[in-house]
């Protein structure tokens, strides 16, 4: 690599993103990109879909659980989607927001009708403790299994209202270009 020069961009292609992992969606047109913005919110999807996760898991002793969480990954794809357009498809994991929905929504009412089957009472939760090498005792309460059908439900939801509203707004866009609005 060493001696050879870079090719030169012309200066209405200087700032586009040379890597794949500061593109967050598909590209818009150089008159609508906003770098910071795409850029802030390459760096922080990740971050706030941790502090979710967090909030998913922290729910039972402390303030948080499976809608805080989900409302906070849901904020983190909005987040993602003012920065740069639509989802893309590149996603390591692609799902539809209906199918979202359906499995949180049937891992929610599962949990809370699965201790009717063993003569407990409706969404009645149950506790076990065991050790783990290196961690220590582990607590795990089968309400977070609630939380998390919770945490996928709120997820799909706003992922559906981002494509129901976006399509709707890419929709007026495109015939605005047109001129048949």
């Amino acid at each position: 690599m060493r001696g050879t020069t870079p090719t030169p961009k012309s200066w209405t292609t200087w700032d586009n993103p040379a890597e794949r992992w500061l593109l967050s969606g598909f590209p818009r047109e150089a008159k609508e990109r906003t770098v910071l913005l795409e850029l802030a919110a390459r760096i922080l999807f990740p971050t706030v879909l941790v502090l979710s996760i967090y909030l998913l898991f922290a729910g039972h002793d402390r303030a948080g659980g499976g809608f805080s969480g989900g409302l906070v990954a849901g904020q983190a794809f909005v987040l993602r989607y003012l920065a740069g357009g639509r989802m893309d498809d590149s996603a390591v994991v692609s799902m539809r927001p209906p199918v979202l929905i359906g499995m949180g929504l049937t891992l929610a009412v599962a949990t809370a009708f699965l201790p009717l089957l063993f003569g407990g009472e409706l969404l009645e939760s149950a506790i076990y403790k065991f050790g783990v090498p290196l961690l220590g005792e582990i607590k795990f309460v089968t309400s977070l299994v609630l939380d998390a059908g919770v945490y996928l439900l709120i997820v799909g939801v706003v992922l559906d209202l981002l494509r129901t509203l976006g399509s709707g707004i890419e929709a007026d866009a495109a015939a605005d270009e047109r001129g048949q609005r």
